[in-house]
């Protein structure tokens, strides 16, 4: 009989275009040799050029949903990413606090095109409830300010936006940089306040780059569930976004999205 591989938990968004999300989530952990299994929390009519239209779930079907998974199946790590309203949050955020496994909240707040996926009345819940349960936090410089009013403008600001993040509750955060506009690196800090660690990575000239964030942290959640520390799992993960975002493809007639699948096909 076949060794059961670990078990990862994403709950989060469909993107019916396949790019990120769910679909993103579950194609990773595919490619990074994990049992990927999903709580939906919304569906998005979304394509290359945005998203058209958010439905959320209710929470009676959020919390059915984990409660199958987990009370059967277990779960190694739990990757969260869209949640979209303050129910939502507070629902899995409680469902988070019984589970005995590593977390890692993506606190998905817009899409790559601009569109908002959390609602303003959320942020307080996702600032009380849901940071407090991660084992990293990965947001990206857009999300830090949202979250902390701190405004990453320079590679030297980025600790500050750390230690606003960390003052929420998280073990870790993993402060994403690849939205700052100068250099020819993708800078990212990871730090726990007192343990800290800058990964670099050349960028890539290539706008198709959808699903970047969930990929990220459900490889982080993949290398959490096979046991890996919080720093070497990021290092992992961080190696295998930027081959995906080197490999990224043109899809539709806006912003493709990473190819999940780059390590088969190089």
């Amino acid at each position: 009989m076949t060794a059961r591989p670990p078990l990862v938990l994403t709950v989060a968004g469909s993107d019916s275009g396949g790019g990120a999300g769910i679909q993103a989530d579950l194609k990773t952990m595919l490619a990074l040799g994990v049992h990927g299994m999903s709580v939906l929390t919304a569906v998005t009519a979304q394509n290359s050029r945005g998203v058209q239209g958010v439905w959320e779930l209710p929470a009676e079907a959020v919390r059915g949903q984990y409660r199958a998974v987990v009370d059967d199946i277990g779960v190694q790590a739990v990757k969260t990413g869209m949640l979209a309203t303050a129910t939502l949050v507070e629902t899995v955020s409680d469902l988070l606090a019984d589970t005995a496994a590593p977390v890692v909240v993506d606190p998905v707040g817009v899409s790559k095109h601009g569109d908002p996926l959390l609602a303003e009345s959320a942020l307080g819940s996702v600032r009380r409830r849901l940071l407090p349960r991660a084992t990293v936090a990965t947001p990206n410089l857009d999300e830090v300010a949202q979250l902390t009013g701190v405004h990453v403008v320079h590679e030297s600001d980025m600790r500050t936006a750390a230690e606003a993040v960390l003052s929420y509750g998280p073990e870790w955060v993993l402060i994403k940089g690849g939205h700052l506009p100068t250099g020819d690196e993708a800078v990212d800090l990871l730090t726990d306040g007192s343990d800290e660690h800058w990964l670099r990575a050349p960028r890539h000239d290539n706008r198709h780059t959808h699903g970047t964030g969930c990929t990220l942290a459900s490889a982080v959640a993949s290398g959490l569930a096979k046991g890996l520390t919080v720093p070497e799992a990021v290092r992992r993960a961080k190696e295998y976004v930027t081959g995906a975002i080197g490999a990224g493809f043109a899809l539709g007639s806006g912003i493709g999205p990473v190819d999940h699948g780059w390590r088969s096909r190089t």
